[in-house]
Order: C-alpha cells, then structure tokens, then sequence
C-alpha cells in the first residue's frame, strides 16, 4: 500500500510512503506511481495523540510513544 502525503511533519512537504507486504516500509520524496485510489485522509498529530479522519474508515484517535506535531492531508493507494 501507498500513502502519498502533503503537509507539516514529516521529512519531506510532499511524500510518498510504501508499505510492503512483509511489514517493512520506505519514504521516497515527491509522488511516486503508479497510483491505485482506495481514500483521502486527514491525519492530525498533536503531542502522543493521532486524530486520523479517513473517507472508508471513518474516525480513529491511536496513540503513539513518540510526541510530534504533524498535519497531513493524504491519500491511499493500492
């Protein structure tokens, strides 16, 4: 699966996220095809808490170890 970013937080501004099979994942900067739409999200991260709002899942909150802020607009592709 691919997460193809836009936002404050993470390494790049616009980035992609591929996320194999075996669990293993890698960044790579800019937008990286070929893209297979599956949702749009908004991922908000304050402190320890996750706000994920995501067009097929609806709502999650996680938390995570690690504080950070980010505010991401994204899209999975498969």
């Amino acid at each position: 699966m691919k997460f193809i970013e836009f936002g404050i937080g993470n390494t790049w501004l616009v980035r992609t996220e591929t996320e194999l099979e075996d669990g293993t994942e890698y960044e790579q900067k800019g937008i990286v095809g070929p893209l297979k739409f599956h949702s749009l999200y908004i991922r908000i991260w304050i402190d320890k808490t996750v706000f994920i709002f995501d067009s097929k899942e609806c709502f999650k909150r996680m938390k995570k170890k690690r504080r950070k802020f980010k505010l991401i607009i994204g899209m999975t592709s498969r």
